[in-house]
């Protein structure tokens, strides 16, 4: 049996996206997820996403990063599928509902409000999530905050300074956070700008990050570093990003389809 899938990116941060909402065509594991993203020898991806049923929305989706893990949000994929749907929805996902319209050759995206709790990043143990009290080789004092998945973000003088390929992993893992963390690291240009580089959690680095600009933001405004709207630089382009008064997150940015194809799930060993 071969399965169809779409090849989609936002801003360079790309999805394989299989549709099931009609009928279940893969049983989607972690090692059937970690072998579709190879870029050697599978169909090469940052994250597989599955759309599903769903009793309390328009559908499910489900993402798999590139290690195989279920996480429960995505920013870029959020806005490739609505792309994909083609109107407006309301989508279940394992960090809460979205809402999503298509507009312009991209999307707009309704992220929900961020929990800063402690215990909702999660985090280990109880301290103050606004500024935590650690710090790894020069980078320190993070503002941690949940936005559908955890972040930690530090604010630097320069992204490009930072050694994010080897700091990512080491604070990913860090025992503090026990259900891991994705890793930015920003700089403020002015009240309506910064510059953002991510490490994402199970993916690596990626060209952009949706959840980790809007965290980037919601840090940025809670510290008083911006207003409440901001444009988003990242490695693969750009992402606009509002942090209302009442705590509501929208995301606007681009996405594209890449191509179309299908695959034999046996061929990577899944039943």
């Amino acid at each position: 049996m071969r399965v169809d899938f779409t090849k989609m990116h936002g801003l360079g941060n790309d999805f394989v996206v299989i549709d099931q909402r009609a009928r279940e065509n893969v049983h989607m594991d972690r090692a059937l997820a970690a072998a579709l993203a190879d870029r050697n020898t599978g169909i090469g991806c940052d994250q597989v996403i599955l759309l599903e049923p769903s009793e309390a929305a328009d559908f499910r989706m489900r993402i798999f990063n590139a290690d195989g893990g279920e996480v429960e949000a995505c920013g870029n994929a959020s806005r490739a599928i609505a792309l994909f749907h083609g109107s407006a929805a309301r989508i279940e996902t394992g960090g809460g509902m979205l809402e999503v319209t298509p507009e312009g050759g991209g999307a707009a995206v309704a992220m929900g409000r961020p929990r800063f709790g402690w215990e909702d990043i999660p985090l280990d143990y109880a301290m103050d999530t606004s500024e935590m009290p650690l710090s790894w080789d020069g980078l320190e004092r993070p503002f941690a905050v949940n936005v559908g998945n955890p972040h930690a973000v530090f604010f630097v003088p320069a992204i490009e300074d930072v050694e994010l390929g080897s700091l990512g992993p080491t604070i990913e893992r860090d025992p503090v956070f026990p259900e891991g963390v994705n890793v930015g690291v920003a700089s403020v240009a002015s009240r309506d700008r910064i510059s953002l580089r991510v490490w994402e959690r199970g993916a690596g680095l990626t060209r952009a990050c949706g959840t980790g600009a809007c965290a980037a933001v919601v840090a940025a405004v809670e510290r008083g570093l911006t207003d409440r709207i901001v444009t988003v630089a990242l490695p693969g382009g750009e992402l606009v990003i509002s942090y209302d008064e009442d705590g509501q997150i929208t995301m606007r940015g681009p996405a594209s389809e890449s191509f179309r194809g299908s695959f034999d799930p046996a061929d990577y060993g899944a039943a």
